[in-house]
């Protein structure tokens, strides 16, 4: 059957705006229409000033939820398009969202999901090259668990020695967590800084410690923790 919308944009095209500091959004879940958007401020979160807070802490630790990497994918990007109080139209259409799977299987688009058992309770997806994290958008249908993906994601990239965490537009929820605004020419500088590979993908350092965990009888919760306690 025709699909009323128009293609996926192209993988190449989403990776060449992404290293030129552009990202598409669009007005509404139906829309075909894509737009471009160069922020004049953008909000990042340096690796080495992420903030847990306490009681995170004690909720990682606990391994409150199991988090995996690339599991769902394509079920994280439709929770996170869906209507929210203070959203009931998304940015996130049905073309964006096919674009996005499209880059998710060139191994440049990446998804971490939070599970209370079989239950997928929250997760955040974003965009990976270079040594950089485009982060594109979080959900949680319980409390804490897009935190909890946004820990795993920061100690993920340490781990694998990634240099830029972009978390395109500043909230509250970022805030706290240690996101910082920085212009756009600033931005684009951190860009070419961390142009290379890191030591290794986020899939591969999720397994890394996973294996750790398994390795030390601990929880891969607590090894998080404590990765995010010491200094880089």
């Amino acid at each position: 059957m025709h699909s009323p919308y128009p293609p996926p944009i192209p993988a190449e095209m989403l990776l060449l705006a992404y290293r030129s500091g552009i990202f598409p959004m669009a007005d509404r879940r139906d829309d075909p229409e894509v737009f471009w958007v160069e922020p004049r401020e953008r909000a990042i979160i340096p690796l080495n000033q992420f903030h847990m807070s306490r009681s995170l802490k004690k909720v990682l630790t606990r391994d409150r939820f199991s988090v995996t990497i690339d599991r769902d994918f394509a079920s994280v990007i439709s929770a996170c398009a869906e209507p929210r109080e203070d959203h009931p139209e998304s940015w996130i259409s049905e073309r964006i969202m096919a674009s996005y799977r499209q880059l998710h299987a060139l191994g440049h688009a990446h998804s971490i999901e939070c599970w209370d058992g079989a239950e997928l309770v929250g997760g955040l997806y974003g965009v990976s090259f270079d040594q950089v994290f485009c982060g594109e958008s979080m959900f949680s249908r319980q409390s804490d668990a897009s935190k909890v993906a946004l820990c795993w994601l920061v100690a993920l990239m340490r781990r694998a020695n990634y240099r830029l965490l972009d978390c395109q537009f500043m909230t509250g929820h970022l805030a706290t967590m240690g996101a910082v605004e920085i212009p756009q020419q600033q931005y684009l500088e951190g860009l070419a800084r961390s142009a290379g590979t890191p030591d290794m993908s986020l899939p591969e350092a999720w397994q890394a410690v996973m294996r750790e965990a398994g390795s030390d009888y601990s929880s891969p919760g607590k090894l998080i923790a404590q990765s995010l306690t010491q200094t880089s």
